[in-house]
């Protein structure tokens, strides 16, 4: 069996069922490479944690804890790209997010602000900061009317006939998004990430 760390075509069975390297001489489990490969092909088929858990049997905390570590893998590996390829940046516009099931008139602290750009047929997204962190006061009646009114055009913009990358992944991820069950402040980009990183997958580049 060949190494998974260093590719050495050779590796010898241990007692305790590992296997050691000839050359770098580092040990591994095959039983739990298998069940990560698993897990990864699960991962980019786009099942869920959950879906993942019941297919496989492995307990639902464990496959959630493996998709984590996928999807700041692929933050990584996007953000990586998006440094070889910033300069061919044409296009980008900001988006604020909010879920369907959440009032804007409410929950208006809770909008996800973002700039997406595009670049030949393929998207990279930053996050911006914050609404909290913007200085907007909430309670100042004509702030939050300014807001409101900005999240519900960019809303409208989505639906304009003019189409483009960027609405196009915006409609992308609104969808893809929805898959989920709330998704917390400080995983939020991580998903966006992984929408970004399934969308270009998928998109032919222009």
């Amino acid at each position: 069996m060949k190494c998974i760390y260093c590719g050495h075509p050779y590796t010898y069975l241990l007692g305790n069922a590992q296997r050691k390297c000839n050359k770098c001489k580092r040990k591994f489990s095959p039983a739990k490479t298998a069940r990560m490969q698993i897990l990864k092909t699960c991962f980019t088929d786009g099942r869920t944690a959950r879906e993942t858990a019941l297919q496989t049997g492995m307990h639902f905390a464990t496959v959630q804890k493996h998709y984590q570590r996928f999807r700041r893998e692929l933050a990584l590996r996007c953000d990586r790209e998006y440094q070889t390829y910033s300069h061919l940046v044409n296009d980008y516009d900001e988006y604020l997010y909010l879920p369907k099931s959440l009032d804007p008139q409410t929950h208006i602290g809770k909008v996800k602000h973002f700039l997406t750009l595009a670049c030949e047929g393929r998207v990279y997204n930053l996050m911006m900061p914050s609404i909290a962190r913007l200085g907007l006061d909430l309670e100042n009646r004509d702030e939050k009317k300014l807001l409101e009114k900005y999240l519900n055009f960019r809303t409208i913009s989505k639906l304009s006939t003019q189409r483009s990358t960027i609405r196009n992944f915006w409609d992308y991820f609104e969808t893809f998004i929805c898959k989920f069950k709330g998704v917390s402040d400080a995983q939020f980009v991580f998903y966006l990430k992984e929408a970004e990183w399934r969308f270009n997958r998928s998109e032919p580049a222009s």
